[in-house]
């Protein structure tokens, strides 16, 4: 949780107690310990009320998949172009070897034709 390992939990303790002493560190370890019971209390109350409001479908949701951590706009833009032709890229393959890599490919193939590059008189 956190990345909190046992070592820098002990660290932690030492400091807390070398900082509070000896007679305030009981009162804010039970502090502490109401703070965490709360903040589960809460978050069991939140899910009761998700279970309550989505009805039976909760426990049928898939929350892994939802989770923003899986989120990959790389696969995402990839499933989305091969999801309509399995066969392969979306575009035909004669337009993929024509297109050049580089914008220096590019300017190589206009000076090769004898045109100029593209401009656009209204940009800054």
């Amino acid at each position: 949780m956190f990345g909190l390992t046992f070592d820098k939990l002990l660290v932690i303790a030492v400091i807390a107690v070398f900082l509070l002493g000896p007679e305030r560190l009981p009162h804010y370890a039970a502090q502490f310990g109401r703070l965490v019971k709360s903040l589960r209390r809460m978050a069991e109350d939140a899910k009761g009320r998700m279970r309550e409001e989505m009805g039976p479908d909760f426990d049928e949701v898939d929350w892994k998949k939802l989770d923003p951590r899986q989120y990959d706009p790389r696969r995402i833009i990839r499933e989305a172009l091969l999801d309509d032709n399995d066969d392969g890229p979306a575009f035909p393959k004669a337009v993929e070897q024509e297109a050049p890599q580089t914008a220096s490919a590019a300017l190589q193939k206009l000076r090769e034709t004898g045109q100029s590059a593209p401009f656009d008189s209204e940009a800054t």
